[in-house]
């Protein structure tokens, strides 16, 4: 992604966290091709290096920079483990942008072959069993670095126990491109 492209992307998040329910720019026709093609993101906010919103998509379906916007707007607003964001801690806010990969399926069949398989620091990992959907970004690794501890958390983010393991689990890995604002 060139500078430009990137500078957009957070002048049109940072639109969308100041309130501007969710800032899609009207100029489209200028926007580039890379721009306008349908992605999958995460945007995360940390207001003093804490953790204050995260949301994203796990499927591409709609432009990215229309991506982008919806998920800051959401990480900001629509974070059911925050209260909405004060207008006076907008310009505080860090942002970064995550650009998810295609997902893979993972196929193993239990989980020592699961956790010999996972790339600690690089893979993301969406979790569904039944009614229960749960992913963790790459960053998460930071927090939870051993396999089986990343896991665990995981499982019970999406209202598993920590050790759940069936015939009806799913799981999927992805990569990331991460921008972090300037």
């Amino acid at each position: 992604m060139d500078p430009a492209e990137h500078q957009l992307l957070f002048q049109v998040a940072r639109r969308a966290v100041s309130g501007a329910q969710p800032a899609i720019p009207a100029q489209r026709a200028s926007l580039s091709k890379r721009l306008l093609t349908p992605a999958a993101t995460f945007v995360t906010l940390h207001h003093r290096s804490a953790l204050r919103g995260c949301i994203g998509t796990l499927e591409p379906h709609r432009p990215l920079v229309d991506d982008v916007a919806h998920n800051a707007w959401s990480a900001a607003f629509r974070d059911p483990r925050f209260p909405p964001l004060p207008q006076a801690q907008a310009p505080e806010v860090a942002l970064s942008i995550s650009i998810l990969g295609p997902s893979e399926p993972l196929d193993v069949e239990n989980e020592d072959i699961l956790l010999q398989s996972l790339r600690p620091g690089m893979d993301g990992v969406i979790l569904e069993d039944g009614p229960h959907r749960s992913t963790f970004l790459p960053a998460v690794w930071e927090q939870l670095p051993q396999p089986a501890e990343f896991m665990a958390a995981l499982r019970r983010k999406a209202g598993l126990p920590a050790n759940h393991w069936s015939d009806t689990l799913n799981l999927w890995r992805y990569t990331v491109a991460v921008l972090e604002e300037p």
